[in-house]
């Protein structure tokens, strides 16, 4: 066990304690449970940093490091589907999710195939990351219907759309393998 991995697994024990947060029926509450998402999305950056930095990558926070970061999210999403309970919300929310499912079913996939590498992450991956993170960050500290929630839903969005992008270029890079097998 090292810091990385202390990290990841404080990020999947955030996750309990941001639904808990998301439903106590205090003003505070929902700042609160932001600041607790606004927390766990910065150990998913520095586990990953500290990892490569101090050469303490584990194949143990290599599984559990996208997981966390899959569960994190899903969980966030669906909180945020109840609280606005509207269709142009639940969409991106419904693609971002859809989306890692899919993903995720593919890296397996072509692990077992040993062509892991074909679907790394990349950069346009961080960056949808990067924007769902802070929308949903967004979404939770502000109430609906306010400038900046509108503007976190643009921001989910923008990450819908990129996390569609994403998903096309890792198929098309597993399309020769995918194809073989049909």
């Amino acid at each position: 066990m090292n810091i990385p991995n202390i990290l990841t697994l404080a990020r999947i024990a955030f996750i309990p304690l941001l639904v808990v947060l998301f439903y106590l029926p205090f003003a505070w509450s929902m700042p609160l449970a932001a600041a607790f998402f606004a927390l766990a999305s910065v150990t998913d950056w520095l586990d990953g940093y500290l990892a490569r930095r101090w050469n303490q990558s584990t194949p143990f926070g290599a599984f559990l490091d996208p997981v966390a970061d899959k569960l994190m999210v899903a969980v966030a999403l669906a909180l945020l589907i109840e609280r606005y309970d509207a269709l142009w919300l639940t969409l991106p929310a419904l693609v971002i999710i859809g989306r890692e499912i899919v993903i995720s079913a593919l890296r397996e996939w072509m692990a077992e195939m040993g062509k892991r590498g074909s679907v790394a992450v990349s950069w346009l991956g961080k960056v949808k990351t990067t924007l769902q993170m802070v929308a949903i960050f967004l979404l939770l500290a502000f109430a609906p219907g306010t400038p900046i929630a509108v503007l976190a839903v643009v921001t989910l969005y923008v990450a819908a759309v990129l996390t569609l992008w994403s998903m096309v270029l890792y198929l098309k890079a597993a399309w020769p393998h995918l194809s073989r097998s049909m």
